[in-house]
Formats: C-alpha cells, sequence, structure tokens
C-alpha cells in the first residue's frame, strides 16, 4: 500500500493557483512536498480553499530577495527531486534559483515551470494572471453570449491554471520515468496558454476546412443571434423544468437522441416529411420552431417527474445544474468514496475532494491538513542537504520521455481519449482499437473526421468489432504486449464485452487499467451517458461562470428560457469545457499509473472520473467548513471579481486589468494620473478603502478606460508594470492558429493528415530540456490494422479472412 510517489522530495516555490495544485498532487501521492512561503505568508492562505491546496505539506517562510535565505532554498532544492516554480522569465534566475545553476549541483532534479505565456515569444515578459491570458487569447470573447451586453464576458472557472497544472504535473511524471532510464533530470516547460489549449475539441480544425474550402463553407459560431446554429445544441439541450430546475441533456448519438425524442412524445417526428430530419434543420424558423417544441416538452414535466423518467430508460439523462459544493454531495461522488474529512488545527472538520487518481493497490492519501505559516521552518533550516541518490547518467541523444511505452486505448469521443493524446506527443506508442465504423466524433461534424483529428493526433488505429470472439483475441494479444490500459465506457460495457480490467489482467498481470469514464464503473450512475456539458452542468462548473446572471424560477415566459437557456449552453460548452479538464486528469492519471509501476507497484485497476477531476478543476468552490468565506464571484454583468481584476470598455474595444494586490496599487494609480488622482482619493486611501468602495472605484477605472484605445492602454500599462491586455475580438483557435500567437511562441507545428492534407496543430502541450516532444498526424479509421496484426503474427491469409468477416476493417 505504499503510495506511488512515496519517498520522492519536492520543493514547491510557487504561490499560484497552478503551482498549488501541481503540488498537491504530488503530495498525495506521498511526496514529502515543502512550500517555500513569503514572509507574512503566502497569498493562498487568504483564499477558502488553502486547506484543499496545501494539505500534507510542509511550510517554511523565506524571502527569496534575501541572499541568506536564498541559499536555505537553495539547499532544499538541491536535496530534491523536483522543484516546482510559476515565475515569469528571468525571476527565478535573478533570486539563484534557476535552472542551470541547480542542475549543476542536481543534475537529477526535474524543474517543472508554468508561466503565463510561454518563456519566448511576443508576450512571454507580461505577467502570468489567468485572467490576462484568457482575455489575451480571446477566451472572455468566447463566452460573450453568457451576457445579454455586448462585449466579452468574464469567465471565474480557473480553465488556463487548472489545465497548466496538470500539463506541468505530466511532465514531471513523464521526466521521472525518463530519469529511472537515463539518471538524468530536465526542465519542464509549460504555460498558461497551452492549459487553454487542451480545450477546443475541434473549432480550429472547422475553421481550417472552411478557409480550404471558402465557397463550399462559411465558419459559423454554434450559438447566433439568439438561435442555435448546430444541431448539436439541440441534442445537448438546456431547458427548464416547471419547478424551475436547469436541467442539462446528453444524447448526442443517434440512439440516445430517439430514446430523448420519445421521452419528450416528439418521436413521432422522425416518420412526418416535415420533421424527419430532426434535430438538423437548414430553415432558421423551422429550427426556432423545433427547439421550442422540446423547451415547451421539457417545461410540462416537474424535475421529480424527469428522474422517474430516467430511472425508467437508463438512456434518457439530464443533470441538474449544480452550484458552489454541491458536486461533493453527488450520488456518484460519495458511492465512489472521492470525498474526504481532514481534521485541521485552525478550522476543525474540512470536507474536500479525495485524491484526484484512484489507484485501487497502491493509494494517494488526502488525510494530511494544511500546515501553519512556516511550521516546519525550523526543521527545515537545521536540515543538512540530503543528497540525491547518485545515478549513473547517460546523456545520450534527444529522445521522447515515454519511448517505448504501449497504451492500448478502449474509448471513445474526447475526454478520455485525449488523456492518451497527451502521452502520445510525449513519445508513447498508443494503439486506438475503434469499431469497424470508427470511433463516433470522427464523424460528429457534418465534415469528416474534423471533429475527431485533435483527439485522433499520433495514434495507431485498429478498427476490430471487440463483439465478436475474434476480436476480444486481438484486443488480448495486444494487452499482453502493453504497459497502459485506458477504458471510458459507460459501466458494463466492458465487462459485456470481455475487456474489463479482470479480462486484460488475467492476461497481463502488470497492467496498469486506467478506468476513465464520467461517472463511475459501477453505482447510481455508472452507466449514464455524458458529455463535456453533462458534467459541466452536473459539477457546478457552468453555474460557477454564470454566477447570478440566470433566472432560476418555474413561470419564466418561453422567451427569457430561450435566452438563459442559451446562455448556460454557453457556460457549460464554449472554448473550454469539462472534456478539456477531464482529458487532462485522463492524462494525469495514466503518467502517475506508468510510473507507479516503474516503481515497484503491481498491475491494478485505476480509476479517474470526469467528475472527480471537475471536482479539483473547481476547487475553490469544492471546500466546506464553518466559517468558510464564500468564494470569489463575477458581478451579475460578468465583467470580473472586482474593480481590479475585470473587463474595461475602451475607446474601440476591451481591456482587461488585473492589479489586485496591495503592491501592484500604487503602479496602477501612477500610471493612471494624468486622467485622474486615484491615489489622492480618500475613499481608495488604503486597501480595505479600496475593498469598501470597490463599485465606485470601479466606476471611475471604467470612464478612464474610455478615453483610450484598447492597445494604447496594453502598451502604457504594461510599461509600467501593470497587467493590463486587449481582450482579442475573437476565439482562441483563431488567435493562436492564425493570428501569430502560436507560431511566435512555438505552439502551433504543421502536420500531413492522410486525406485532408496539411493543417495546423499543437505543438507538444509540455516541452523539456532534453526530450523531445513527437507532433504526428491522425490516422483514418483503421489505418494501422494490417500492421498490427502482422505484428501479432496474423498471416496475410487469416487478416484477409477477418476482414471478409467484417471482424476488422
Amino acid at each position: 500500500m505504499t503510495p506511488p510517489l512515496a519517498e520522492l522530495r519536492a520543493v514547491d516555490l510557487s504561490n499560484t493557483l497552478a503551482g498549488a495544485q501541481v503540488s498537491e498532487l504530488l503530495a498525495d501521492f506521498g511526496a514529502e512536498v515543502i512550500h517555500v512561503e513569503p514572509p507574512g505568508g503566502s497569498v493562498l492562505r487568504d483564499k477558502p480553499a488553502y486547506p484543499f491546496w496545501a494539505r500534507g505539506k510542509k511550510s517554511i517562510e523565506l524571502d527569496l530577495r534575501n541572499a541568506s535565505d536564498q541559499d536555505v532554498a537553495r539547499e532544499l532544492a538541491v536535496g530534491s527531486d523536483v522543484l516546482v516554480e510559476t515565475f515569469r522569465p528571468g525571476v527565478a534566475e535573478r533570486w539563484r534559483v534557476g535552472y542551470e545553476s541547480l542542475a549543476a549541483e542536481n543534475p537529477g532534479l526535474i524543474y517543472a515551470s508554468i508561466t503565463g505565456f510561454g518563456r519566448t515569444g511576443p508576450y512571454a515578459q507580461l505577467k502570468g494572471y489567468e485572467g490576462l491570458v484568457m482575455a489575451k487569447l480571446g477566451g472572455f470573447y468566447g463566452f460573450s453570449e453568457m451576457v445579454a451586453r455586448r462585449g466579452p464576458a468574464f469567465a471565474t472557472v480557473p480553465f488556463c491554471s487548472f489545465s497548466a497544472a496538470q500539463l506541468a504535473i505530466q511532465g514531471i511524471l513523464a521526466a521521472l520515468y525518463e530519469r529511472a532510464r537515463s539518471g538524468l533530470g530536465q526542465r519542464v516547460d509549460t504555460s498558461l496558454v497551452q492549459g487553454l489549449g487542451a480545450h477546443d475539441t475541434w473549432n480550429w480544425m472547422v475553421r481550417h476546412v472552411a478557409s480550404q474550402y471558402p465557397d463550399a463553407f462559411s465558419a459559423a459560431p454554434p450559438i447566433g443571434d439568439g438561435v442555435p446554429n448546430h444541431p448539436l445544441i439541440l441534442r445537448l439541450l438546456v431547458a427548464l423544468s416547471a419547478d424551475g430546475r436547469w436541467l442539462q441533456f446528453s444524447q448526442t448519438t443517434d440512439r440516445l437522441f430517439k430514446a430523448f425524442m420519445r421521452a419528450l412524445g416528439l418521436d413521432w417526428m422522425f416518420s412526418d416529411p416535415e420533421w424527419k430530419t430532426a434535430p438538423d434543420f437548414d430553415d432558421v424558423d423551422k429550427r426556432v420552431e423545433f427547439w421550442e417544441r422540446m423547451l415547451e416538452s421539457v417545461h410540462s414535466k416537474t424535475l421529480a417527474e424527469w428522474q422517474q423518467l430516467f430511472d425508467d430508460d437508463r438512456d434518457v439523462w439530464a443533470e441538474v445544474f449544480r452550484r458552489g459544493s454541491e458536486l461533493l454531495d453527488h450520488p456518484q461522488m460519495l458511492h465512489d468514496h472521492q470525498v474526504v474529512v481532514v481534521t485541521d488545527a485552525e478550522r476543525g472538520s474540512v470536507r474536500q475532494p479525495g485524491p484526484l487518481v484512484r489507484l485501487s493497490s497502491t493509494p494517494g492519501s488526502a488525510g494530511c491538513p494544511a500546515p501553519r505559516r512556516d511550521q516546519h521552518g525550523a526543521e527545515l533550516r537545521g536540515r543538512r542537504r540530503v543528497a540525491v541518490p547518485a545515478r549513473a547518467a547517460n546523456e545520450g541523444p534527444r529522445r521522447p520521455p515515454l519511448e517505448g511505452v504501449t497504451v492500448l486505448e478502449l474509448g471513445t469521443f474526447y475526454a478520455a481519449p485525449f488523456g492518451a493524446t497527451l502521452l502520445a506527443d510525449l513519445g508513447a506508442r498508443v494503439i486506438k482499437v475503434e469499431p469497424p465504423d470508427g470511433d463516433p466524433i470522427r464523424w460528429l461534424l457534418g465534415f469528416p473526421e474534423v471533429a475527431g483529428i485533435k483527439v485522433l493526433q499520433g495514434k495507431e488505429s485498429i478498427a476490430v468489432d471487440v463483439a465478436t470472439d475474434q476480436g476480444r483475441e486481438i484486443v488480448l494479444q495486444i494487452a499482453r504486449r502493453a504497459d497502459l490500459v485506458l477504458r471510458s465506457f459507460r459501466a458494463g460495457v466492458a465487462e459485456r464485452l470481455g475487456i474489463d480490467a479482470d479480462a486484460l489482467l488475467a492476461a497481463n498481470p502488470n497492467l496498469m487499467y486506467v478506468n476513465a469514464p464520467a461517472y463511475g464503473v459501477d453505482g447510481p450512475c455508472g452507466d449514464r451517458p455524458a458529455f463535456a456539458p453533462t458534467i459541466g452542468a452536473g459539477s457546478g462548473m457552468a453555474w460557477r461562470n454564470i454566477g447570478p446572471s440566470v433566472p432560476a424560477e418555474r413561470n419564466l415566459p418561453l422567451s427569457d428560457r430561450k435566452r438563459s437557456a442559451l446562455r448556460l449552453s454557453t457556460a457549460a460548452m464554449s472554448v473550454a469545457h469539462a472534456d478539456g479538464f477531464a482529458a487532462l486528469g485522463v492524462g494525469t492519471g495514466l503518467l502517475l499509473a506508468l510510473v507507479a509501476r516503474d516503481r515497484g507497484a503491481p498491475g491494478q485497476p485505476i480509476l479517474t472520473t470526469m467528475l472527480s477531476t471537475m471536482a479539483h478543476a473547481l476547487s475553490e468552490d469544492m471546500i466546506e467548513y464553518e466559517g468558510r468565506a464564500p468564494a470569489p464571484t463575477a458581478d451579475p454583468e460578468l465583467y470580473g471579481l472586482n474593480a481590479r481584476y475585470r473587463l474595461y470598455e475602451t475607446a474601440d474595444g476591451w481591456v482587461f486589468l488585473a492589479a489586485p494586490t496591495a503592491a501592484e496599487w500604487d503602479g496602477l494609480a501612477a500610471s493612471l494620473m494624468p486622467y485622474a488622482d486615484l491615489a489622492g482619493d480618500e475613499r481608495f486611501a488604503s486597501e480595505d478603502d479600496r475593498r469598501r468602495h470597490d463599485d465606485q472605484l470601479a466606476e471611475a477605472l471604467a470612464s478612464i478606460f474610455r478615453r483610450r484605445r484598447a492597445a494604447e492602454w496594453e502598451r502604457a500599462l504594461t510599461e509600467s508594470g501593470v497587467g493590463c491586455v486587449e481582450s482579442a475580438n475573437s476565439t482562441p483557435d483563431v488567435v493562436v492558429m492564425e493570428q501569430g500567437l502560436g507560431r511566435e511562441s512555438g505552439f502551433v507545428v504543421d502536420v500531413e493528415h492522410p486525406t485532408l492534407g496539411v493543417h495546423p496543430r499543437l505543438a507538444p502541450l509540455v516541452s523539456f530540456s532534453r526530450s523531445t516532444g513527437v507532433a504526428a498526424a491522425a490516422p483514418v479509421v483503421g489505418q494501422h490494422t494490417d500492421a498490427v496484426l502482422r505484428e501479432l503474427g496474423y498471416t496475410e491469409e487469416r487478416i484477409a479472412a477477418l476482414r471478409s468477416d467484417g471482424v476488422v476493417r
């Protein structure tokens, strides 16, 4: 029962959400984590979720601007396996804790850096606030349908920070795996920009195809002019029940949608010439009429009546839009024991999510509370350098860190399979077993393949009917040669097909079998269909974004229900969503499993779910204790969290201002002196005054920002060291892929697809100082079937017979 990261030591120099969540996972799975806090303690201590982020760690206060404290930090780092930092480029070096300096004394050190915009490129020196990255990349523009006013909308969920944390964790784990072979550590780099890049499922590829065939296609947003533009919005309907509860339905596939239409009493439409193409209508008026009929049908039943219908037909399902910490009481979270109570010396009983990944034989633990300020300072200052065990170094040529690792993928759509794609980008061989017709994500949009490109990149595709005895035997043979298995079916499917954990571990006892469903492998919701917006609603993510701006009243007029439904759809599924979060959790689960096995853990079933990942992504809400302050929430118009962290309209567009700390006030006030004497205004004299008069400060700043253009404000304030950027009026796929940011920062490369030709894709989302990533194209269905079967020992005659019988394609 030894946790997988036991006996590893890590130093966390960060005081950001991203860094805290990296070191939290390391601590949860057994590493000794030392959090180096500045004098007076980390700014994170003032946040309600601090007990969650800091659990299991040790605390020491050091002033990294002081030479003697730098010496202590260096001693700790040189005696550690991992270091985590989130400074802007150059800061760590200035404080004598940069990678090159530390690696010279500890060649085995894995040094993980998370920046806002990358270490190079045009925006490398911008402050790394979440809001600045979201604004600059067009993330807030992508959420603009959440508000009735014009302009971008602030999204509260930390899409960039949590995602970058998962990427950094994956880089650390991959580097640990590689270090066991080379004896050398290395630098691991990722950014908040790359974190957001993990979320976009297909927008950039849709745009690329539309640009390649301008006479045939034009790009359009999923929602426009108050109307759903795509049938997927209707399949994933948001609607209000008769008793005022918003519901998010989950009916993407044809089979599930037909079941939904039966539940709505609208299945007669499929045999009616006027309506038989439902939910796909080119005529806007027809589409609106169909949408309204669906909304009215849902509104005819109470939540209890719908829940009874869900019990009667397991193919019909909707999640209630949860709020706050309600996810901790989700029946599936309780069934899977994914909620823990930790006794904290300062706060008493603290209820919070358990570890992100559940390893059945070598689990992690979240039982240790957060440390008091400098609780371990004396112990750590007196600790002599603990030498990291010497390793035989083998520099060799630059190679991918996961070279030689084989992953067998059994899953469809995005949330789990993109997790395996992340490993393919690090050099793992991923063999994707698809049904003969291919993963349904390939055909989810009107142009073949484009919806599935990103989730299939770098993989080998073998098309097999696993419901046949011969197909199942092929899967078992691959499993015997694999290191990891990824499975994401609904509960009961893998068992019915004979490819569950018991069956594959019997074939290969050293296998790490990672279950990555939406809900669980059993329990009250394990067999329920779920997609990104389902979990976005059920976890509370959508309501976290939309805040208090959507009414939940039983007698809302149809026109208000339509507007609110589209706003909630945007809150749950826009430029970033639960699928992206879940995929990142899967990538972390796979790599944690690999490192655990490499460090002596036996083959075992492992679980990571969309729900459990969302609990960690929404960490600011997912914690309960007496006296807990509320998590920061956006204003009803979704400008931002407060006057110094919000969107402002300018003479020609929008900017996002990020100067939330007391230390940043003087610089902000001085920069705006030509327009107003904010420093001399008694309403804003102290930090308490500024908080008390926040609305008035926002009004004053709004008046100032309207006087100049957005680009001028960005230039003037950033030159003064104040966080302020022009908010892009395009979505991230355009900003990163087409407007230069991605190319200039090295985040975008070109690959060639077998049928679609050359197209851009994101480069691997983690980079290394010694190892290399792999940026490959996606395969077509069954592209590698014959090659894999030959490798397994099948003759040409037998392959031909399997193809003739429909077992393979």
